[in-house]
């Protein structure tokens, strides 16, 4: 009996509890079926600002000298006077090798060049007598040919012999093996007791310069026009520095200059080479020749930025503004009556999460960055400055009973 009375008043009380519920939310019914606004949309001021433009490339960096260090004479190995991988100096010993086989080949040629003087002196003697021979009737004009031919023959015996004593002289020079110039060398090939030769396929070590160093990348023609046309009237050449960024991310802190750009376009590629020397200095507080003492090393490869000297002025956007599709990257613009009108862009350099707009705006249009998605051509917006909240919405931080932010006559957020 009591279930059925139970029964029997939630049937009475269901109708009572619905009405209420619904009657209670007016304002949720009305904002799910009333008419919509135009759709918020937030907004920036397109206007120039200075702008460093650069431009990325991937490069490799080389040495300015660089020398396999080879044997000039033939014979055996005796000694190594470096460390591998220090810093040598132009003309520091860098091997030797046995010097007692070409002094003794330098003094056998100075034997040669007495014995040629002797022959000499005696060939002179001879053609003296001839000539009082011949003058006295008693010789014959044969014997002074004969004897004036003797004469000629030693003295070019002579000077062949002097100059066996100069090759032998500089071959003994070249056992001691020389630094053609400042820089690292490198590990050695061979070590004391072989034999060496100029034949040997295998240089002995290798020095490459460490001060300055070369940054070499090659540019797309399509890239090198480009460059031409934004820096020609600037200087060329001049108006650029050209920074490297190292493997693991870090920027050099060092600056270069272009140096030299390629006469001809690789035709394979369709590219142009463009080297630029670039300081390399010895960190500070590390020991000279051990490893990591200076940040470029030969054949690294780097990311290579080209900049201009002086700060441009240039229209920036944020990225999240600017859309695509199959006609190219575009903006949409708040015109005079609020309504949002395509802009076909020619976009440049990206900085961070900004871009630059090379053509497609003036500079003043008011660019839709925010709400993007709630936009087409053609339709009427109601547009606030980016970042700032909606019209209604309520302060940052308060509670659920304060009251919303005010809107401004224009539409948009006071």
């Amino acid at each position: 009996m009591r279930r059925h009375h139970a029964a029997l008043l939630l049937t009475l009380l269901a109708p009572a509890f619905l009405g209420f519920s619904l009657g209670a939310l007016p304002g949720i019914a009305q904002a799910q079926f009333g008419p919509q606004g135009p759709p918020a949309v937030g907004v920036v001021t397109a206007s120039r600002q200075p702008v460093t433009e650069s431009t990325d490339f991937t490069g490799r960096i080389e040495a300015v000298n660089r020398v396999d260090i080879r044997a000039r004479v033939t014979g055996f190995l005796q000694e190594r006077t470096f460390q591998e991988g220090q810093e040598v100096k132009a003309g520091d010993v860098l091997f030797r090798i046995e010097r007692p086989p070409f002094e003794a080949q330098l003094e056998q040629a100075r034997a040669n060049v007495a014995s040629a003087q002797a022959t000499l002196e005696n060939a002179r003697v001879a053609l003296a007598r001839a000539r009082e021979l011949q003058a006295t009737g008693a010789g014959t004009r044969v014997a002074l040919d004969n004897a004036q031919a003797q004469e000629r023959t030693a003295n070019a015996a002579l000077l062949g012999a002097q100059a066996a004593v100069r090759v032998a002289d500089i071959n003994l020079g070249y056992t001691d093996i020389l630094s053609p110039i400042d820089g690292k060398i490198g590990r050695a090939s061979l070590t004391p007791g072989n034999v060496v030769s100029p034949t040997l396929t295998e240089s002995l070590a290798t020095i490459v310069s460490q001060d300055p160093m070369r940054v070499v990348f090659t540019v797309s023609s399509r890239t090198a026009g480009e460059l031409q046309t934004r820096y020609e009237s600037r200087g060329g050449a001049n108006a650029v520095v050209v920074r490297v960024r190292l493997s693991n991310g870090r920027p050099y802190p060092q600056a270069g200059r272009i140096e030299f750009i390629d006469t001809q376009i690789d035709r394979n590629t369709d590219s142009l080479l463009i080297r630029a020397l670039i300081p390399n200095p010895r960190r500070a507080g590390v020991q000279a020749g051990t490893a990591g003492d200076r940040a470029l090393i030969d054949g690294q490869f780097v990311t290579v930025t080209v900049e201009g000297t002086e700060p441009v002025q240039a229209i920036v956007l944020p990225r999240a503004a600017v859309l695509q599709d199959q006609g190219g990257n575009y903006v949409l613009v708040v015109d005079a009556d609020k309504k949002a009108q395509r802009r076909p862009l020619r976009l440049g350099q990206a900085i961070g999460d900004q871009v630059v707009v090379e053509e497609g705006l003036t500079g003043g249009e008011q660019v839709i960055s925010e709400g993007l998605q709630r936009v087409r051509p053609g339709q009427e917006v109601n547009a606030g400055p980016a970042g700032a909240p909606p019209p209604g919405a309520r302060p940052p931080g308060a509670p659920p009973g304060a009251p919303a932010a005010p809107a401004s006559p224009a539409g948009r957020p006071g």
